[in-house]
Order: structure tokens, then C-alpha cells, then sequence
């Protein structure tokens, strides 16, 4: 039977800023639209958190059992070490996916944006797709296109919609941003498992890219998401702070160029997702200046 700290680290904590990233950016617009809801915003963030938690436990049964966990590096897998049985870390998931429906219809209740509910939907059918069913769209390299729609608009314009009714040009670009690093750490956990995943047929982006190629997708994603949100700077110049993030980018961009050993890789992930974090708070804090301070 597993235990309290194998189900925590089967959890994957430092996949967590990337949910909550997101959130924080997508309140953010809201405040600088003029209506901020704490209330929204935190139910936003309690949907963002179960749904990954249990995309992530989903993914530790669905790739255990198709064996494509048995032989790996990197954190603990709970199936695929046997630590804990199939059907009940598949419990989990459904647990933290039924959690987090509960979470969004509240919040839908509060904004009245019915439609909500159809994304809602999507967003947990598609935690479960990832790596479950017969045809689990990350096996056929989709995946990164689901977690950048995801964790990128979906998640922060829906945040900023129902505090807002509305969303901006900031909230925009912000979602793509966070969309791109949310991506860039897929990408770094899938070309660390590339061996791995050829030999099960899991034909990641990364495997379909090749490993020079993905390591180099990664260094364009993360320069992306700070360039992006520059094109704000002429109405909003504190926007230039999230420049502030450059040189802690560089280190996990280093090790993804020039890291050989798999598990040299291991520390990219928790640092990519430090920078998403890092990021939207960054992002909040250009927003507020912008009010408070002004331009």
C-alpha cells in the first residue's frame, strides 16, 4: 500500500504553479478591467488545481498500465513502480476530477456563463484523454496542443471572463504566454522520456521532433513568452518587468541544450514550472502599477 508521502509526490506537486499560473494572470486582467472577484478568483484556482491533480494522477494510471512507466526517470510513478494498485490511483483521479466539477459548476453558478459549462466538460474529458482510453490523444503527439489550449487560453480567459463578462488584449497575451511555458515543460519531461517512449509506440511531439529539435522548441517557447507580452508596453509599460525573468530562464535553457544525461533533465521541470509562476506574478504586478501607479 502506498503512503501518505508517495501519494503526495504521485501527486506532482511541481506541476501545480502551472495550474494556478493561469489564474493569477487571468485575475490579474480582470483588475485591470475593474472587476476583480477574490471569491472567483479563488474557486478559479481550486478548478485549476484538482483538474491537475487529477490529470496527473490519470496519467500514472493510464501510462501504468500500458507498461510505459516501468522503465523511466524521473519522479515516482505509482502504478508503474506498484506502490499503489491501478484501480485505486484511478480512484484518485476520478476523486480530483469530480472535485473540480463540483468547483467549476460553483463558479459558473456565481458568473452566470452557462456556456462555461461545454469547457468545463472538454477540460475533463481531456484530463482523462491525455493518456487514457484506446486512443489517448498524448500518445499520438496532441498533447501539446491540449495542454497549451488549456493551460493557456482556456484557463486564464475563462478566469478573467467570469470576473470581467469580458476580456482584453492583456488577458490574451498573457494566456498565450503561460500557454507556451506550460508546454515548454511537457516538452522537457517528454524528450527526457523519448527512449522510453519509442520503444512503448508513444509518439510524443518530442519523439516526432527528435531530440535536437524538441530541446531547441523548448528555448523558442520560453523566449516567446516573454516577447510576446511586449507588445503591451506602449499602454502599459510596466509590462517591461516580466523581462525581469530573462536571466532565470537561462540555467533551465542551458541544461535543455546541453544536458545529455536524462536525469540532468529533472531539474528543468520544477524550474519551468518556478517561471510560470514567476511569470504571472510578474504579469499581476504590471497590471496593478498600471493602475495604481499609472503609466
Amino acid at each position: 500500500m502506498a503512503t501518505v508521502g508517495q501519494w503526495i509526490a504521485g501527486a506532482r506537486l511541481r506541476t501545480l504553479p502551472m495550474a494556478v499560473a493561469p489564474v493569477i494572470i487571468g485575475t490579474a486582467a480582470a483588475y485591470d478591467l475593474g472587476a476583480l472577484h477574490w471569491g472567483r478568483a479563488v474557486l478559479a484556482a481550486v478548478v485549476a488545481l484538482l483538474l491537475q491533480i487529477g490529470v496527473n494522477y490519470a496519467n500514472d494510471y493510464s501510462d501504468g498500465i500500458r507498461g510505459t512507466d516501468e522503465v523511466r526517470v524521473g519522479p515516482l510513478r505509482l502504478v508503474g513502480s506498484g506502490a499503489a494498485r491501478p484501480r485505486d490511483v484511478k480512484m484518485a483521479a476520478f476523486g480530483a476530477l469530480g472535485l473540480a466539477m463540483v468547483a467549476g459548476l460553483a463558479l459558473v453558478l456565481l458568473s452566470q456563463a452557462w456556456w462555461l459549462l461545454l469547457v468545463g466538460a472538454g477540460a475533463v474529458l481531456a484530463a482523462w484523454g491525455y493518456t487514457g482510453g484506446k486512443n489517448p490523444y498524448g500518445y499520438m503527439g496532441l498533447g501539446d496542443v491540449f495542454v497549451f489550449v488549456f493551460f493557456g487560453p482556456v484557463a486564464t480567459l475563462g478566469t478573467t471572463f467570469t470576473q470581467a463578462g469580458s476580456v482584453s488584449a492583456a488577458a490574451v497575451l498573457g494566456s498565450i504566454a503561460t500557454g507556451l511555458i506550460a508546454v515548454a515543460l511537457l516538452m522537457a519531461n517528454n524528450v527526457r522520456d523519448i527512449p522510453t517512449d519509442r520503444e512503448v509506440g508513444k509518439r510524443t511531439l518530442a519523439v516526432r521532433l527528435g531530440d535536437r529539435n524538441a530541446r531547441l522548441s523548448y528555448v523558442v517557447m520560453l523566449a516567446l513568452s516573454v516577447a510576446l507580452p511586449m507588445f503591451l508596453a506602449p499602454e502599459k509599460p510596466w509590462i517591461l518587468l516580466v523581462l525581469l525573468l530573462v536571466p532565470f530562464m537561462l540555467m533551465p535553457s542551458w541544461l535543455m541544450l546541453k544536458g545529455k544525461k536524462r536525469k540532468s533533465l529533472i531539474p528543468v521541470l520544477q524550474q519551468t514550472g518556478m517561471l510560470n509562476l514567476g511569470f504571472s506574478l510578474l504579469f499581476a504586478a504590471a497590471m496593478v502599477l498600471t493602475t495604481v501607479v499609472g503609466q
